[in-house]
Order: structure tokens, then C-alpha cells, then sequence
């Protein structure tokens, strides 16, 4: 094949492909004094282990103005499926997080562990304090499959805990199997091995074209969003036991603005396959896509495009061929809701699980809600376990009835569970980290939200609409990680205290939303929506959901299909 004819490769593709299985030059660039970054390839390759360079946002002008480069920090993501961990796991990540960090810990929309603000110095030590207490970042970024979420109570019915096991499976099989990771971080020795030697039997030698995330949503609740994922498996039981899952493909919210050609997609349910299989079938979904997905325009990498581009029939007899044999036709299902239903449960073990609402999923003390030093206090007595849910909440689970009274005493001395001062409207919201630390943000978003939700509370206090949960999600860039594309009211920063405003997304995550609004202010948003609120507060059908309003009543049309969302 001559240089005409060889297919076209982005530079991360080669990046991948001359790292000797993601070690690149990492571990020199660590141990370099002169700067307080590593060297642009390896930025690439530290995703793949868990970690994304960036630099303090708030500080870049001054830092520029002085002649010094930006003040470089690192992000470590810490992988747990289901997002449960020992309150032994909380105790050591809060002190990772105020010894290395900057002292706060961010639960993420993937039911993920976030630590920001680690200096390069303090990266490794991180590392390895993240693996001494038997968690680990790897694979939490990169070109591979990321966190696989479920619902994080395994308690909450026998179905449950079925499911958490197996969202379990799928994560172990799906772990890069190249030693870097311990060769870097753990100072594990490396072996000398063949360059032709097969490392990767499931990725290859490039891995993924782009990052792949799997969830498993247990029905009535989507409270994973199924829909917007790469994989997605729904599970469906056969009175308390799981009989086997339906399986969705080809969902992402990722897009870019002003550039039509990329869309969020909602996934396409194409079959139901028995717990047995699903193993395989996660094999060959993610082997398919490594073989086909876009290698030169990553804009263009993910499953959704593979899948738009070929077509979703296409895409099942790709996939039955290489299974040897067919999916069963999809069973019947019903989602009611996407959010969390706070306060107390009992679950089938006999003990009791508690969610508390954590605003954008940052973990730190105020003024007014000490949860991070709450928490600390109850992991040190806590008997049960800490679970992250999808909306980026936390459950204080699997609490005995004897210690329930003790718990309670605990919460209501660090104010942990205040919900009497906060709307259903704040109680469904979510928004992405954005500045300072995200070097793809183009707007607020953590720290902007809560003032611009006061406000729209006043809207909806005042049209009588308080414990209406309308889902309201805000990113500070198109690439959607708090899935703001299938909320009723989305938020997506296009540059300085400017948001583009979709309407219309699915309460219970299976539509997607409309762009109503572009590039407005926070005074244009307000005077936008409130007419809009108050009609709804007015005419709205008993039941009827704010999304289904806006659509019935014109406002924006219904978008079911990615290549629709711009249209």
C-alpha cells in the first residue's frame, strides 16, 4: 500500500500506536523539575490512566502577564462500578483530596470520583494512595471503555443486586490488560516482552477511536440515561430475577457548535440477549466499533457515527455475524423517571439506605452545609457502604436499623439532608465541573448554576410550580458530560456567561432537546423562560411533563434522531 491509498489517521491514532501500550515517555515527564506539565503526546496517554493535565483558569491571564507558564494541575478520576465504595475508601479519598487535591472530592455524572487540583509532583503519590485503597483510575479516561454505571443500590430488589454484579463482569472484562499502568505508578517491574506480542486481545495496539461507556438502567428508572450512551443494556426481569437485557446502541451527547456534521444521538434498542450472553455481546460491540469507528476525524469516532453513517440493520447483522447467532426480539419496558428519589428506603437485605442531595456533586464544606466534614465524621462510624448515583448524589447505605438512629443524629447536626429548603427544580439539576479547571469549558457551569437556579426558583414559586422537577442540566461546552441534550431545560455555554438553551428533552431521558434560544445572557434567559414557565403552570395537563408541554405547544419540535437535532 502506498502513502496514496493508506487510510488517513488522526495524530492521537499515531500517538497510541508508537506508545509501547500507553507508556510513552510518562514516566520521564514526571520526574522533569523544569515545568510543572508533561510533554503534549503523554498528555494523551495519562488520559488512558486515569488522569487529564490542565491548568487554574482563574489564574491564566496573570500568570501570562508575568511571564510564567499556566499553572499546570492535574484531574485523577477514580473508577468505582456502580459507584460503591467502604466508608475505609471515603476516609482515604478524603484525605488524598486534602493532602494532594485541592480539598474537595466531585462526584461525577458517570458515578465517578474526581480529585482536582494535584500538582504534577504530587501525581504519582496520588496514584498510589488511589491503589492503596483498593481503587484505581485506570482506563477512567482515554480511547476505551470508561466506568460502567448501574443503579447503585444492589439491595434495592434481588433484580438490582443481579444487575450490579454483572455491570461488575462487564467492567473487568473490558480493563486494558498492558501493564503501564503498574509499571508507572505502582513501580511495578516491567517484564521484557516482544513487540509482537498480543497485549490488548480485545483493543489492539490503538485502543478505541474514541472513549466507549456502557451502563445498565434497571426500568422504571433510567436514572443512568441508557439512551445516551455507546452501550446500553436494559434490564428486564422475569418476576424478581433477571431474565435477560434489551440492548441499545449508538448513544452520545458529545457535538461541537457551529458544526452541524456532529450531534448528540439517542441509542437504538436492536435486540434482547439472556444474562449469559451479554458478556459476548459487549465483545463484539466494542470489537466492531474498534474496527470501524472514524480513526482521522475524532470528531467523528464515536458509535453514534459509526452506526448513522452504516445504519443501524448494518450494525445488528454486523454484529449477529460475529456473535453466530441472532439477538431475541426486544421485550417490553417502562422508564417513569430519570432522577433520584431521596430520603430513606429499606432494601431487601433488612437495612437502610439513605440519598442525599449533593448540589453539582462537589464535595466541600460552606458555611451552610459542611457535608465534607458531615461525611468524614460518618464514614469513621459507618458500618455500611457510600454509593454515587448517576445525578451525582450519594447514598449512605446499607445502614443498620440499630445505627439508623445514630446516622440521622449525625445528618441533621451537619445539615446533610435539608430538603425542605430546596426545590424539585434544584433537586434535578446537574451541571459539569467547567472553569477553572476544564480546558474544554468556554462558560461556567458548577459554579454558576445554583445562582441561576435562585432565580428560576423565584419564577416557579411564583407560578406555583415548587415541587415540580423539571430537569434542568447546564455544560460549559457542547460535549454534554452532565447530558444536558435530553433535559427539559438545557444549558450548554458557548462562551462567557452566554448559553445556548435547548427545550423539549424526555423527563425520562428518551427524546432529545431543541435549541430554542442562542447565545443568550443570563437576563435573556430569564425573560425567556419565565412566560414560558408560567404558561405551562397554566395549561399544563394534569401529568403532563414541562418537555411534553413545550412540544405540545410549539415552542420547539419533538427531536427523536441525532441527524434532527439540527434541523
Amino acid at each position: 500500500m502506498n502513502d496514496q491509498t493508506k487510510p488517513q489517521r488522526s495524530r492521537t491514532e499515531i500517538i497510541k500506536e508508537n506508545s509501547n501500550y500507553l507508556r510513552g515517555t510518562i514516566l520521564e515527564g514526571l520526574v522533569d523539575p523544569i515545568t510543572g506539565a508533561i510533554s503534549e503526546d503523554d498528555t494523551q496517554l495519562l488520559k488512558f490512566h486515569g488522569s487529564y493535565q490542565q491548568d487554574d483558569r482563574d489564574l491564566r491571564q496573570e500568570r501570562r502577564k508575568q511571564k510564567l507558564e499556566p499553572a499546570y494541575i492535574f484531574m485523577v478520576r477514580v473508577r468505582a462500578t456502580g459507584g460503591i465504595v467502604t466508608p475505609k475508601q471515603w476516609l482515604d479519598l478524603d484525605h488524598i483530596a486534602r493532602t494532594y487535591a485541592n480539598g474537595t472530592i466531585r462526584l461525577t455524572t458517570r458515578q465517578s470520583f474526581q480529585l482536582h487540583g494535584v500538582l504534577k509532583r504530587n501525581l504519582k503519590q496520588t496514584m498510589k494512595e488511589v491503589n492503596a485503597t483498593l481503587l484505581h483510575t485506570i482506563a477512567a479516561c482515554g480511547d476505551v471503555n470508561r466506568n460502567v454505571m448501574c443503579n447503585p443500590n444492589p439491595y434495592q430488589s434481588e433484580l438490582h443486586g443481579e444487575v450490579y454484579e454483572w455491570a461488575n463482569k462487564i467492567a473487568d472484562f473490558l480493563l486494558p490488560r498492558t501493564r503501564a499502568y503498574y509499571e508507572i505508578w505502582l513501580d511495578e517491574k516491567p517484564v521484557v516482552r516482544s513487540p509482537d506480542v498480543e497485549q490488548e486481545p480485545i483493543y489492539g495496539r490503538t485502543y478505541m477511536p474514541r472513549k466507549f461507556k456502557i451502563v445498565i438502567a434497571v426500568p422504571p428508572s433510567n436514572d443512568v440515561d441508557v439512551y445516551a450512551h455507546d452501550l446500553g443494556f436494559i434490564a428486564i426481569s422475569d418476576g424478581n430475577s433477571l431474565a435477560g437485557f434489551n440492548v441499545a446502541v449508538g448513544g452520545g451527547m458529545g457535538m461541537t457548535h457551529s458544526e452541524p456534521e456532529t450531534y448528540p444521538r439517542l441509542a437504538d434498542i436492536i435486540g434482547f440477549c439472556r444474562p449469559e450472553q451479554v458478556i459476548e455481546v459487549t465483545e463484539q460491540v466494542v470489537k466492531i466499533q474498534r474496527d470501524f469507528g472514524d480513526r482521522a476525524n475524532r470528531k467523528h469516532a464515536r458509535l453514534k457515527y459509526t452506526i448513522d453513517d452504516r445504519g443501524v440493520d448494518w450494525f445488528k447483522d454486523e454484529l449477529e455475524s460475529r456473535l453466530g447467532w441472532q439477538l431475541e426480539p426486544v421485550r417490553l419496558f417502562e422508564f417513569t423517571d430519570n432522577g433520584d428519589r431521596y430520603g430513606w428506603v429499606k432494601g431487601t437485605n433488612g437495612k437502610w439506605h439513605l440519598t442525599l442531595f449533593v448540589e453539582n456533586g462537589r464535595i466541600q464544606d460552606t458555611d451552610d452545609f459542611p457535608i465534607m466534614t458531615g461525611l468524614r465524621e460518618i464514614a469513621k462510624v459507618h458500618k455500611g457502604d457510600f454509593r454515587l448515583t448517576p445525578n451525582q448524589n450519594l447514598i449512605i447505605g446499607n445502614v443498620g436499623t440499630k445505627q439508623k438512629p445514630k446516622i440521622d443524629a449525625m445528618v441533621e447536626e451537619y445539615k446533610l439532608n435539608d430538603l425542605e429548603h430546596r426545590s424539585a427544580l434544584r433537586l434535578n439539576s446537574m451541571a459539569c465541573v467547567a472553569l477553572p479547571t476544564c480546558g474544554l469549558a468556554m462558560a461556567e457551569s458548577e459554579r454558576y448554576l445554583p445562582s441561576l437556579i435562585t432565580k428560576l426558583e423565584d419564577v416557579m414559586m411564583e407560578a406555583g410550580l415548587r415541587d415540580d422537577a423539571i430537569t434542568l442540566r447546564m455544560t460549559g461546552c457542547p460535549n454534554g458530560c452532565a447530558r444536558p441534550y435530553i433535559a427539559e431545560i438545557g444549558f450548554v455555554g458557548k462562551s462567557i456567561g452566554h448559553y445556548n438553551v435547548y427545550l423539549g428533552g424526555g423527563f425520562t431521558g428518551d427524546r432529545l432537546g431543541k435549541l430554542y434560544r442562542e447565545g443568550i445572557t443570563e437576563g435573556k434567559i430569564l425573560a425567556e423562560l419565565t412566560p414560558i414557565i408560567k404558561h405551562y403552570a397554566k395549561e399544563g395537563e394534569k401529568g403532563e411533563h414541562f418537555g411534553d408541554f413545550v412540544i405540545r405547544k410549539g415552542y420547539v419540535k419533538a427531536v427523536k434522531a441525532g441527524r434532527e437535532f439540527h434541523a
